[in-house]
């Protein structure tokens, strides 16, 4: 519950004031020994704590889903795996799967404002790109994916160049070589996050040609995330959008 929440319940009456007295003494995280969660992180950030799944071990994954999930009714995961899903599931059976992004959540229904375009090069792209989709969604922004646009085909961006024009935001999701960056700073006037990812051959060096291009870029107004981060660039995606909308 962030600050605004619960000044808002208490004027409704919704809310006592001890027990927002309470929740604002909380001391901002909760012991578990192995973690320690990041309780006001929404209330001072404007986005809940995000769980990256990848590593964990099955018991504290468990403890920690069920934790967030209990503070604010909805819980978001990076990275997981099948028997990751099928662990929570047992104790939280509402909890969705996206095997293609590794996502997974409990969301509430949410107004999804704005717009953010997430745009790959190829289809081999999508995984990295549906992470950030999805994590832009979940934060509550409306998202227009644009698959498989990359620049052995230009036609096909330019059949969506209309969409793309008019979001708040474009993320450019690339392997290879990465040039889908440069070519969508060069044809709108919003932020572009690049998105580099590890698809490519062998001189590709696992996403690093396609980071130093993004970097290298000769188009202005590109942000770069590290190699496969769709993650960060859905984060910041929405942040923009945000702002974008007065939000």
């Amino acid at each position: 519950m962030t600050l605004q929440q619960i000044l808002e319940e208490v004027k409704k009456g919704q809310l006592s004031v001890e027990h927002a007295e309470d929740l604002l003494k909380k001391e901002g995280y909760e012991e578990m020994d192995y973690a320690k969660l990041d309780t006001t992180r929404k209330a001072r950030t404007g986005f809940a704590e995000v769980v990256y799944c990848a590593r964990k071990a099955d018991e504290h994954l468990l403890n920690i889903y069920q934790k967030l999930y209990e503070e604010d009714g909805e819980v978001f995961g990076t990275r997981a795996s099948e028997h990751q899903y099928e662990l929570v599931k047992k104790v939280l059976p509402d909890v969705v799967y996206d095997p293609v992004s590794g996502i997974l959540k409990i969301e509430k229904e949410k107004e999804h404002i704005g717009k953010v375009a997430v745009c790959t090069a190829g289809t081999a792209d999508i995984s990295v790109a549906e992470e950030a989709a999805q994590t832009a969604e979940y934060f509550g922004t409306h998202v227009e994916r644009i698959y498989d646009v990359g620049v052995s085909g230009m036609h096909r961006l330019f059949s969506r160049l209309d969409t793309i024009q008019e979001a708040n935001c474009v993320v450019a999701v690339a392997g290879m070589e990465g040039a889908l960056a440069s070519v969508m700073g060069g044809l709108v006037k919003r932020p572009v996050i690049a998105v580099p990812t590890s698809v490519g051959y062998g001189a590709s060096f696992h996403g690093l040609s396609a980071l130093l291009t993004m970097i290298n870029s000769c188009a202005n107004g590109i942000a770069v995330v590290n190699i496969d981060n769709g993650f960060g660039a859905g984060y910041l995606a929405t942040q923009i959008n945000r702002l974008a909308e007065g939000k």
